[in-house]
């Protein structure tokens, strides 16, 4: 049972637009209190606490099991009262500038392994480099060691593009979870973070 409450779930605000993913725990704990409705990811039909906790999972399907009973897991839920409108830039974390960068040195060009891969300051913060957007790239442990505390024209590198803010919707950014989230994202929306 743990790994199913676990599992994500998307939200989405009164205005079906996608705003966040969240964990099945948490959307029972919003379905329950009436901050939210189920939806349906084919029908589209909203569906309140007592009337979700009355539909049984099939055999097939994984449930959450209670004292007495075995509930489906929720994948989508809209929310009752209007939530924010989705963020619309994208949060710098070193995580992001990896995806941004995707996941290839931003010297050499070779796509290391997790465990070779740093975030490198361009400028570095010896001095006076910020981290964000435009200052920070991925590059691979032994680039990152040659460059060191020098910049790319002082070290005689290259970067292969400029960093940048990246323009992608944040709450889209990785592959998409669910299959059936795909019916409320759009069709220029493949995937969610």
């Amino acid at each position: 049972m743990a790994s199913i409450l676990g599992q994500p779930a998307l939200v989405l605000n009164r205005n079906w637009q996608p705003v966040h993913v969240a964990s099945v725990r948490r959307v029972l704990t919003l379905l329950f209190a009436g901050a939210a409705r189920v939806v349906d990811p084919q029908s589209y039909q909203l569906y309140t606490w007592d009337d979700w906790a009355a539909l049984e999972p099939a055999d097939d399907e994984p449930g959450i099991r209670s004292v007495s009973r075995r509930f489906r897991a929720p994948e989508v839920i809209t929310l009752v009262a209007f939530d924010r409108l989705p963020q619309g830039r994208v949060t710098f974390s070193k995580r992001n500038v990896f995806k941004r960068d995707r996941f290839t040195c931003q010297y050499c060009g070779e796509q290391p392994t997790r465990e070779e891969t740093t975030l490198d300051h361009v400028l570095p913060k010896s001095k006076g480099g910020a981290s964000s957007w435009e200052n920070c790239v991925l590059a691979c442990v032994d680039c990152n060691h040659r460059k060191a505390d020098r910049t790319p024209e002082q070290a005689r590198m290259k970067l292969r593009s400029e960093p940048t803010r990246p323009t992608w919707k944040p709450t889209f950014s990785g592959p998409v979870r669910q299959p059936n989230w795909s019916n409320f994202l759009g069709q220029d929306r493949t995937a969610v973070a």
